[in-house]
Formats: structure tokens, sequence, C-alpha cells
């Protein structure tokens, strides 16, 4: 926390979003990583305030608990009736007292606004010794309060757009709803507004009107992208946030160096890191703590959740959650990569193979159709398609163990606990439930019998027994 820090971000969050038409409240309805209200309070953290204040109303609990666990030192405020948004302000007051110093005001439902420009909002206010100052945007926003300046620019007053004329509508300069106000004289002035209003109730705005006419300057500053001033209010919204984030996250990366081949089917959240001359594959989703190494390529077709892809690895229409994949790995296409899998450098996970809580070595390879869960496979070991690691009784989860250089048989089902051993084999098609010493080779499979004649006598009539019948009738000849 520096000397420059605002006294106190303040996050209003109580409204009910009926237009979300949701059981889940507005602000926890999520985009990009992250929920309304968490991308609010990222924002407002950049900041690093001396106090981050929360207000809650609607579904309370649930929003509170979001709030201990994004920014548990937040102080959460109650609005017990949601009566506009001076009445927010005026319940942090009287919860919590003056606070000297600058307060900034915002919004749990903007996602797109940046903690930069927050900061320059406080900055700018601080610099100009302001009573309060509006952060506003130019664009098309319906709904919004335009903000009206005299001959020479300076600012006036706010007008909303239901009580604005025709002139004052065509203005293109909008009110955000947010700003930075000296906190003591938003204690003092805050008491004093009324609801003298259509929707009777207490407005922010008219703290701004009445701070003006008092003799206090009042000034502005210009968010440099207007969208980041747009609020979320229904699904379309959300939608429409949710691509403009995205758009943002992708050009950043590729600023970067990373190279993105379809930015248009390309999702990533905020929370992920993504290194130099990586490359991701279009219809590819990163979310959550994901982190893709340099020199890494994703995609096509990957979904991959909290999980580390490590230097150059190749990753190919995979689905991984909370995996480590290792330098120059090979996955895919159509592996399934569940929580606790680790694959060390080198090693190959290849068509349709799923993994759950196993660690792979070193250039070990998992080629092709298998189920390996709660298994260690050593370094330099291959293990043969169609192998099933069967992890699961019925009741408990038991671990397999295949030592370094070992080759498991296709189509081997290893019935754990069961240990194969360094340089061991197994025979294809065997079920091995008994341990393979190093250097063994483990049979499990009854002696082939062939039933003379059986497809003749018992399948009769068919294309099969025909077809049977010529040929034994050519080597009869």
């Amino acid at each position: 926390m520096s000397e420059t820090s605002p006294a106190a971000v303040v996050i209003l969050a109580a409204g009910e979003g009926t237009r979300m038409k949701s059981r889940t409240p507005k602000v926890l309805h999520a985009l990009s990583g992250r929920s309304l209200l968490g991308h609010a309070l990222a924002a407002a953290g950049e900041l690093d305030p001396q106090q981050l204040v929360v207000v809650v109303g609607h579904a309370r609990e649930q929003v509170s608990a979001a709030v201990a666990e994004s920014a548990p030192q937040a102080a959460v405020v109650v609005q017990e009736h949601q009566l506009g948004t001076g009445h927010a302000v005026r319940m942090v007051i009287e919860a919590l007292g003056v606070l000297p110093g600058t307060v900034i005001v915002s919004y749990g439902d903007m996602p797109l606004l940046r903690g930069r420009t927050l900061g320059e909002l406080a900055a700018r206010h601080a610099e100009a010794g302001n009573a309060v100052t509006v952060l506003t945007a130019r664009g098309d926003f319906p709904g919004f309060g335009r903000i009206v300046r005299d001959a020479d620019g300076a600012f006036l007053r706010i007008v909303e757009e239901r009580d604005a004329s025709e002139a004052e509508r065509a203005i293109d300069e909008c009110n955000s709803g947010c700003y930075a106000f000296d906190g003591a004289l938003l204690a003092d002035v805050i008491k004093r507004v009324t609801t003298n209003n259509s929707q009777h109730e207490e407005y922010l705005t008219d703290v701004v009107e009445i701070l003006r006419n008092d003799g206090h300057p009042v000034g502005t500053v210009l968010a440099a992208e207007a969208a980041e001033i747009r609020g979320v209010n229904d699904r379309v919204q959300l939608a429409q946030a949710r691509r403009a984030l995205n758009d943002r996250i992708l050009l950043d990366f590729m600023l970067a160096g990373v190279t993105i081949t379809d930015p248009a089917s390309t999702w990533i959240d905020v929370t992920v890191t993504i290194g130099q001359d990586a490359e991701i594959g279009p219809q590819t989703q990163l979310e959550g703590a994901t982190v893709i190494g340099p020199g890494a390529k994703i995609g096509a077709g990957c979904l991959l959740a909290d999980t580390t892809v490590g230097e150059d690895a190749e990753l190919l229409q995979a689905v991984c959650r909370q995996a480590e994949i290792g330098p120059r790995v090979t996955v895919g296409p159509f592996a399934y990569l569940r929580p606790g899998a680790r694959i060390d450098a080198d090693a190959h996970i290849g068509t349709y193979v799923e993994l759950k809580k196993s660690h792979v070595g070193v250039g070990a390879k998992v080629p092709h159709l298998s189920y390996v869960g709660d298994a260690r496979i050593g370094a330099g070991s291959n293990i043969g398609a169609g192998t099933i690691f069967a992890n699961y009784d019925g009741v408990r989860k038991h671990p397999t163990v295949v030592g370094e250089n070992a080759f498991v048989g296709s189509n081997t089902v290893l019935v754990a606990p069961v240990t194969i051993g360094d340089g061991a084999y197994t025979a294809a098609g065997s079920a091995i439930s008994a341990d393979v010493s190093a250097g063994d080779l483990g049979i499990a499979r009854g002696r082939q019998h062939n039933a003379d004649g059986w497809v003749l006598h018992n399948r009769t009539g068919t294309s099969s027994a025909e077809a049977a019948a010529r040929t034994r009738s050519d080597r009869s000849k």
C-alpha cells in the first residue's frame, strides 16, 4: 500500500439483476475466468486501496462468500433495501465512518473496466484537487446520463436520458456512474441527497450536483476505451462482454509474441499464462490457472483447465484438467488427461488414451486406446494398445507400478494392486493380477483351442458357413 493509494474503493454489488432471469446472482455470472464481481475486485485491487469495500444486498450470503474467497481483505457492507446508488454509499459511510482521502466508487457488473483506468481516475482527481471526478466515455450508450458542458467545455451537470432534451440526448459523452470523491466531502453531502425523483431513490449523480452547486471543483476523466463503462444486465450483454474481453486478452497475447491461428474460435481466460512463441490452434479453450510454456503448440480443438504445459510440447484435440505436461511431450489426438495426470519430458500420450492421477515417466509411451488410473509408469516404458489399468475393485482404488523400460503387450489388463518390474514384459491379451519381476515375461491367458468345423455345424446357411465351405473344398482338391 503506497502513499498514493486511494482511501477506499467501493464496489456496488447489491442489485438483484432480474433481467438475467437466473437463480445465480447477477454479479456471480462468469466470463473469462472470473465472475463479474471477480473482475471488479481484480480491477480495484490494482489500485492497492487502503480499504476495499463491497456493498451487497440481493443474495447477500452467496455474494459475501464470493467476496471472502476472492478478496478476503475486503469489508462487506449490507444494503438491506436497494434504494439507489447514493443510498448504497450512505450505508458504507454509516457502517465504516468517514473515509478521508480519495474514495473510488465502481460497480460489480462492469467486467471490462480496467484497473489502470480507475488508477488514472484516482490520480487525475488527486492532481486537480477536485471534490469529485466523473469517469466518462464517448459513444452510443442508451439509457446513460449525458455530460453537459458550458461554452468553454467545463463540466456543468449530468442529465439523465429520461430527463434530457433532444439536444442533450445528442451529446455523445456519457456518465459511467464511476466516480472519485473527496471522502470527507462525500460523507457530508451524502446526507443531503433526497428521493425527490420518479424512482424515489437516492442517486450519486445528486452528490455531484450538490458539490458543484456548493462551489466545489468537479472534473472528468475520459475512458480510453469506451466499452469499459458498459455494464451487464442480461445474457445478451454478458455474451457481448465475454466476446469483448476475450478479444482484449487475445490481442495482448498476440502482441506479446503468441501465435493465435483463429482468434474468432479461441477462448482464453484472463487468468491464463502463455509463453513466447507458443501457438494456439483454432477451437481451443484455455481456462483457469493454465500455463502454456514457450514454443508449445496447443490445438486444434483442445480444452485445457488449470493445466501446465511444458516448453515445446504439442497437444492436439485433447481435454486436460489439472494436469502437468512436461517439455516436448506430445498428447492426442482425442486424449483425456484428468486431475492428477503428470507427464514427464519427451513422453507420448496418444489417441483415445485416458489418464487419471497417474505419473508417466520420461520418454514413456501410451500410444492408443488405453485407460491409465492411479498408476506410475517408469521412464522409457511402452504401454500397448488397448491396455487397461484396472484400479477400482468396486470399493477402493488401488495403485499400479510399471518399472522403467518395461513393455506391456497390447490388450493387457493390469489388475491393481500390481507391479511390473524394470525391463519386464507382459504378453498381449494377458490379465495380470500378480507382480511380474524385473526382466520376466508375464503371461496370463488360456491356451487357444480351435473347434474343427464349428461354423459349418452351428451356423448352417449363413454367409460365414458358405465362405468356410468354399475354402475347405478348395483345400481338399
